[in-house]
């Protein structure tokens, strides 16, 4: 493969992250990346892709840096890059749980697991495993009898725990998400809220995915990832299964589509031919929408030129 999707993150102080913004998007500009990079007074999160000798040339750019010298990239080999543009953008957090008392991951997080010691705790008794992500991303693809907390955003995450959760504070409870970032502060959040054991998948559903022993075992479906590619297997055993299904006829399905609303955007897996029966949509009034994007669509390839 001529190309490699980065995926990292590092909690560190940025004192300007205006000024570092845009000194960061000309430099990836300049090496001739892609993605999506955001940037807070707390740290730096991104995903990029890029030839590998872009992508090594930022690496390096990243290591020379003292504040980023220990940072660990997710590497994966790509045909092409994984985004459009390049993006970086200053945000108040690199993840928000919407929490009064933000946790500080340099501070206080559950422990980590490295790839092997995960799959061994994972086949251990007297776990949960607890999916740290939002509900379309868990239906897509999770580990085997991980609990799916209801929720849309990272930020509902803490109210879903408090009312749904807290009967299993004195058991050995087990999180994890895309690459690792959202366990860092929600681990912390589960600790502050009384839970006696907490771990997390350290450097998150990729490395394991791509880890030499564990390759992925127990887990069933994909990784939901937020690029182009959308979706990427992480099971390499020979024995991965689909979980996801059609929203409409429920069919095995990894196909995701957004809701043919733009008002609604709701992510939804979705076969080929419900896509077209519904419109791309998840519900009547959806379907119905004036601006409703699938109509649109059909309108303009039928349209004369």
């Amino acid at each position: 493969m001529d190309f490699q999707v980065l995926l990292y993150y590092k909690y560190v102080t940025i004192e300007d992250p205006e000024a570092f913004k845009e000194e960061h998007l000309a430099l990836c500009k300049e090496i001739g990346l892609k993605g999506r990079i955001l940037v807070a007074n707390e740290g730096i999160n991104g995903t990029v892709s890029g030839t590998v000798e872009q992508t090594e040339s930022y690496m390096q750019f990243m290591k020379n840096d003292p504040r980023f010298a220990d940072t660990v990239f997710k590497i994966e080999g790509s045909n092409e890059h994984a985004f459009k543009k390049m993006k970086v953008r200053v945000r108040p957090e690199l993840v928000h749980l919407s929490l009064e008392d933000d946790v500080n991951p340099n501070e206080l997080t559950g422990k980590h697991l490295s790839p092997k010691e995960w799959l061994e705790a994972m086949e251990s008794e007297d776990v949960v495993i607890l999916d740290a992500r939002n509900t379309y991303e868990y239906d897509l693809g999770h580990f085997k009898n991980a609990i799916r907390p209801d929720v849309e955003t990272f930020r509902e995450l803490p109210q879903w725990v408090r009312e749904n959760f807290s009967q299993f504070k004195d058991k050995k409870v087990l999180t994890y998400c895309t690459g690792g970032i959202r366990c860092e502060k929600f681990s912390g959040f589960l600790v502050k809220e009384g839970f006696k054991d907490v771990s997390q998948l350290e450097g998150g559903i990729i490395s394991y995915g791509y880890d030499e022993e564990a390759k992925g075992k127990l887990w069933d479906g994909k990784c939901y990832v937020f690029d182009e590619r959308i979706s990427v297997p992480v099971n390499r055993t020979g024995e991965e299964v689909v979980v996801g299904k059609c929203y409409h006829c429920g069919n095995p399905e990894e196909r995701y589509v957004k809701c043919g609303n733009p008002e609604c955007n709701a992510h939804l897996l979705m076969c080929e031919e419900c896509e077209h029966e519904h419109k791309r949509s998840c519900s009547t009034e959806c379907r119905e929408h004036p601006w409703n994007r699938y109509i649109k669509e059909c309108e303009a390839e039928s349209s004369p030129l």
